[in-house]
C-alpha cells in the first residue's frame, strides 16, 4: 500500500491505501465518525453539547469542498482533487452495503432459526457439502 497524504479543509492525515480514491474515502469515514459513531459503544449517551467541553467543541474536523491527495506531501499544487460530495457518496454506499451484509449476516440472535439457511440468510459449509455430494 502506498501513503497518501489527505488533506481537506482542518483535516491532514498520512493514510495508507491503495488509491488516492480509497485514501479520500478512508479520510471522510474518519471524519464522519464524529457525526455518525459506527459503533454502538461510541455512540453518545447525552447530547453532544452537554458532553463536550468548550475546548473539545472547537477541535470539530470540518471538510472543505474538495478533498485534496498526494503521495508526496501537503499543499502541493499537483494534489489529486475530488470534490467532496463526491467522496462522501462514495463513503455513503460503502456503509450502507456493510450494514446490508451485517443484517443478512448478523449474529444469530438477530436472525432466528438457523436451521434453515433460506429464512436465517446463512449458508452453512453442510450446505456446500450436500450440494456437492448430490452432483
Amino acid at each position: 500500500m502506498a501513503k497518501f497524504y489527505v488533506q481537506s479543509g482542518n483535516f491532514r492525515r498520512v493514510v495508507a491505501a491503495d488509491s488516492s480514491r480509497k485514501a479520500a474515502i478512508w479520510a471522510v469515514h474518519e471524519v464522519m465518525q464524529q457525526i455518525i459513531p459506527t459503533e454502538t459503544e461510541d455512540a453518545p449517551a447525552v447530547s453532544i453539547g452537554m458532553q463536550k467541553s468548550q475546548e473539545e467543541a472547537q477541535t470539530v474536523t470540518v471538510l472543505s469542498g474538495k478533498v485534496r491527495v498526494n503521495e508526496r506531501g501537503f499543499d502541493r499544487s499537483d494534489a489529486n482533487e475530488i470534490p467532496t460530495m463526491e467522496v462522501v457518496g462514495e463513503w455513503n454506499q460503502m456503509v450502507m452495503t456493510l450494514d446490508r451484509l451485517q443484517r443478512m449476516f448478523g449474529d444469530s440472535s438477530e436472525s432466528g432459526d438457523l436451521t434453515n439457511p433460506v429464512r436465517s440468510n446463512r449458508v452453512s459449509d453442510n450446505d456446500f457439502l450436500a450440494d456437492d455430494m448430490a452432483a
